[in-house]
């Protein structure tokens, strides 16, 4: 009774318009009352759901990836991706999808990566013929790479959830599956782009190679920092993105001389209002992710769904679809405080490396991310480019149906996400 309470009147809320995170933190206070679980306890678990180390690391990431964007670190990059490529068909496609895999490494963050290589991309592939639902689509699809390839904000979150799986192992295990799902785009960005007769702007000269790699070391010496203290024991997953930060307005302030202080102010602000909104949303969903536990909610869901009988591999394609179908209407947190505690004890039935199993559950939040009708990503690059998100749809199929192929590779080849963490001591 109490289940059917908790879920109905969650989605009853949901699709009433209610903000995810109220909905969810609602549902969970009405089930306390009614079940008589002690209303009390509801300021402390909200005060508990945030309150944890490895979550300091969300704000401090978000500060770092607005701080290398106003710095003009994107802008660098994007010469230094044009001068490997080059001036062919598509490229500026390829280039756009490049440069958001590597600010990946910065920012953790697929919509404020999309903001920033939104801003940069678009008004050259606009100018260079490419349609503005393309240019949305491909730019949002890049985008959903962040949370793959470390430093991801999504991979913490697991971690927090999934105390198994740290976050270290979860950062190796992204980076194989990242960067295939970044190369498998660039492939489908490129045939649209030969198919459909986009064209780079070809009186652009390409820029020198050698000159547009030093302007842009800096920038790309970010990600190596960052992992590579974490690798070698310098500092945690936390202390890496102050250090992140740190290194990064001395790249704005005195090398660059782009960032001054009125500008760090206004990063401040905004990284404040950005990160608010993350953790009132973890908050509120501790309040749902408490009851459902005090309940049993899950042990009961869980207990049916392997009462079913289905085999492992039937199991885990259910769970893909059901993921996937999630990922079109639920952001990436709220689908972890919702679905891990009913997912998790099913993975452990079947002896499923929890590392692994973060992998293609964020890889499913990748593709939710630009995929309509409430993909965050496609959200920003629609509103930029000033298109509705209907007309994105003939591109972005394209792009989510490659990035699910490369999903589902990592599915059934798990060497794919755990051969790195093996291999760097993490399993």
């Amino acid at each position: 009774m109490m289940d059917a309470l908790l879920f109905g009147l969650f989605a009853l809320l949901m699709f009433a318009g209610v903000p995810l995170a109220v909905a969810m933190g609602l549902a969970g206070v009405a089930v306390v009352a009614v079940a008589d679980l002690g209303m009390l306890s509801l300021p402390t678990n909200v005060y508990t759901g945030i309150a944890k180390y490895p979550l300091m690391a969300i704000p401090v990431f978000v500060i770092a990836g607005l701080i290398f964007e106003r710095a003009g670190v994107a802008a660098t990059i994007v010469r230094f991706a044009s001068a490997l490529v080059g001036q062919r068909r598509g490229s500026l496609a390829i280039v756009a999808i490049l440069v958001a895999m590597i600010l990946g490494g910065i920012s953790g963050s697929g919509p404020a990566d999309s903001a920033a290589v939104g801003a940069v991309m678009l008004p050259s592939m606009l100018k260079a013929g490419y349609p503005r639902a393309f240019t949305a689509g491909v730019i949002a699809a890049a985008g959903s790479t962040d949370i793959l390839i470390p430093p991801s904000i999504a991979f913490v979150i697991y971690s927090l959830l999934v105390p198994q799986a740290s976050v270290p192992a979860l950062f190796a295990a992204g980076m194989i599956p990242g960067i295939l799902s970044g190369l498998t785009l660039v492939l489908v960005a490129w045939w649209l782009s030969v198919r459909h007769g986009f064209e780079a702007n070809v009186a652009d000269e390409r820029p020198p190679f050698w000159q547009s790699l030093k302007d842009a070391g800096w920038g790309l010496l970010a990600p190596v920092i960052i992992l590579g203290g974490m690798r070698s024991g310098l500092f945690t997953p936390t202390e890496a993105a102050v250090v992140a930060v740190f290194y990064g307005v001395v790249v704005g302030v005195l090398i660059y001389r782009s960032l001054g202080w009125r500008d760090i102010v206004e990063v401040l602000v905004e990284s404040a209002e950005i990160s608010s909104v993350i953790l009132t949303v973890v908050a509120l969903a501790s309040v749902f992710a408490w009851a459902s536990n005090t309940l049993g909610t899950f042990d009961h869901l869980a207990a049916a769904l392997l009462g079913t009988g289905l085999s492992e591999i039937p199991m885990l394609l259910s769970i893909q679809l059901l993921l996937l179908i999630a990922g079109m209407f639920l952001d990436a947190i709220s689908i972890y405080f919702i679905f891990l505690p009913l997912l998790v004890p099913i993975a452990q039935h079947f002896g499923w490396d929890l590392v692994w199993f973060g992998v293609i559950i964020t890889m499913n939040m990748a593709l939710g991310q630009f995929h309509p009708p409430l993909g965050v990503n496609l959200m920003v690059t629609c509103r930029m480019a000033g298109v509705s998100m209907e007309s994105t749809v003939p591109w972005v199929l394209w792009m989510i149906a490659a990035m699910a192929g490369t999903m589902f590779l990592v599915t059934f080849i798990p060497d794919l996400a755990l051969w790195l963490p093996r291999h760097l001591g993490y399993l």
